[in-house]
């Protein structure tokens, strides 16, 4: 059985931010990331930035959850191809898939780089020009294709609590190390599939990441059933923060409560 999903058309944006607020006490702003096939389209969406310099993907993503901005961009705004080629702005190349760059700064050599290129998840090339990424709560990505949500380890396994509430199934997800990106939103725009990652060193150093932080890339239809979970796991007493019970009481009368 899957994990129930809703239509992502027509739902209210502010209403489900309010709810992950509400039960989360998130402290970084939801947002929401779209592809579009012509890169002329984004220039139709109310109050976009465009960059004047030049940046990663990282920095993007950090512009609109942390500055609250929404912005556009092409692959010519972005560093270079592992930027590009994770958001399907670039190809796979056989230079990109060498991982040439990486190979003796992340990875031992060259062969090791080239397995973490190859393990990397990609949204095809050839489709998209561009890229546009803006709070959710503002609507002006409606839907967007996934919602990318920062929390805290504690708040994170309630969210994810919340989105197994009905449906259940086991998550499994994988980590490439470097280029993070690839578990999170590259993942999820891929697949259509929640993806948790943890964030890498390049999306801390300059995606303005806190060391604390997770990420959740998730399409926006499984929000609704993630807040009615959350709801209930509330009413039953399970909610954030959780209340340290102490390591030396006698565990039998909080026992009683949470697992009957």
């Amino acid at each position: 059985m899957a994990i129930i999903a809703s239509e992502s058309q027509n739902l209210d944006w502010t209403e489900i931010v309010a709810g992950l607020n509400q039960f989360l006490r998130l402290r970084t702003t939801p947002i929401g990331m779209k592809l579009f096939e012509s890169a002329s389209d984004i220039d139709e969406i109310e109050r976009i930035r465009r960059p004047k310099h030049i940046h990663t993907t990282d920095q993007i993503v950090g512009q609109a959850s942390r500055n609250g901005w929404t912005v556009g961009i092409t692959a010519q705004d972005l560093v270079g191809a592992q930027c590009q080629t994770v958001i399907g702005l670039a190809p796979r190349s056989e230079e990109w898939l060498s991982g040439k760059n990486m190979a003796g700064v992340w990875y031992e050599n060259l062969e090791e780089s080239a397995k973490h290129q190859a393990a990397m998840d990609v949204v095809p090339y050839g489709k998209y020009e561009a890229m546009v990424v803006s709070p959710l709560a503002s609507g002006r990505l409606n839907p967007p294709d996934i919602a990318l949500i920062y929390a805290t380890p504690a708040q994170m396994i309630l969210f994810i609590n919340g989105l197994q509430w009905t449906g259940y199934r086991k998550l499994e997800w994988g980590c490439v190390g470097e280029s993070a990106c690839a578990d999170s939103w590259g993942r999820a725009l891929a697949s259509g599939e929640p993806s948790l990652s943890i964030p890498c060193f390049a999306e801390r150093r300059y995606g303005g990441v806190m060391e604390d932080e997770l990420l959740m890339a998730i399409p926006p239809s499984y929000l609704p059933g993630v807040i009615e979970g959350l709801r209930n796991l509330s009413r039953n007493g399970l909610r954030y923060p959780i209340p340290q019970y102490g390591v030396n009481n006698d565990v039998r009368d909080g026992m009683n409560v949470s697992y009957g």
